[in-house]
């Protein structure tokens, strides 16, 4: 995830929804004081050849803890920080609510089924890979809405400004480049790609039973956004 000072920004990261690609692309714009959460070795290698800034500032330092953060510190036993898909109430307590309230914060939301498969594949690399089915009853379904839906919510509330359709996301880069003023239109590098060998449509992949069992889990994100099967 990303807080931008210096644009009054705040991106967080669901999972399998471009998300690396995104944050490689608006640390271009972060000055010394953002917040930048660390990202794989190899794509800190990637955003350095790009001459971006890499992780920087992602543990709170002592002196902006608030009598909150003390409490939360103390509990867990080790200093706080930001990380790669930190939720929304957790960002909010780290930075509090004047920054909160006041930057403009998004994220973006996947097709459910479509966000499974490509789930599937990147935690299923090795051949054999485990069937869908077993793949969902090992808890993958649990995994991908705590990475989505309770990221952006705070309270089963969608708590950010706005939450970009994966699908839509060149008209969002744009969309997010007026709001916050970047100088220049947000251009995409590949990260993580190439991991998903079967390039079938979902619906030829997943069973009916598969794409009833992910309507069910997801219907909220289904019915906030538009999606259907």
């Amino acid at each position: 995830m990303i807080i931008s000072h210096t644009y009054k920004l705040i991106f967080l990261k669901t999972s399998k929804t471009a998300g690396t690609s995104i944050e490689i692309a608006l640390s271009q714009y972060c000055g010394p004081e953002d917040i930048i959460t660390p990202i794989s070795p190899a794509d800190e290698a990637f955003r350095r050849e790009l001459g971006f800034r890499t992780a920087q500032n992602f543990v709170v330092p002592y002196k902006q803890y608030s009598l909150q953060n003390w409490i939360s510190a103390l509990r867990l036993g080790r200093r706080l920080q930001f990380h790669n898909h930190i939720a929304a109430r957790d960002v909010r307590m780290l930075i509090g609510r004047r920054i909160w309230d006041d930057y403009f914060k998004f994220c973006f939301e996947r097709n459910p089924w479509d966000r499974f498969i490509s789930m599937y594949y990147w935690r299923c690399r090795q051949e054999p890979r485990p069937s869908i089915s077993a793949f969902m009853d090992s808890g993958a379904l649990d995994i991908m809405k705590q990475k989505g839906f309770g990221i952006y919510t705070i309270d089963g509330r969608i708590a950010v400004d706005k939450v970009y359709r994966y699908e839509d996301r060149e008209d969002a880069l744009e969309d997010i480049r007026s709001r916050v003023g970047l100088p220049e239109k947000l251009r995409l590098p590949k990260a993580k790609g190439g991991f998903r060998t079967d390039k079938r449509p979902y619906r030829d992949i997943l069973t009916p039973a598969e794409i009833e069992r992910i309507a069910r889990k997801f219907s909220q994100e289904i019915s906030l956004f538009g999606y259907h099967s």
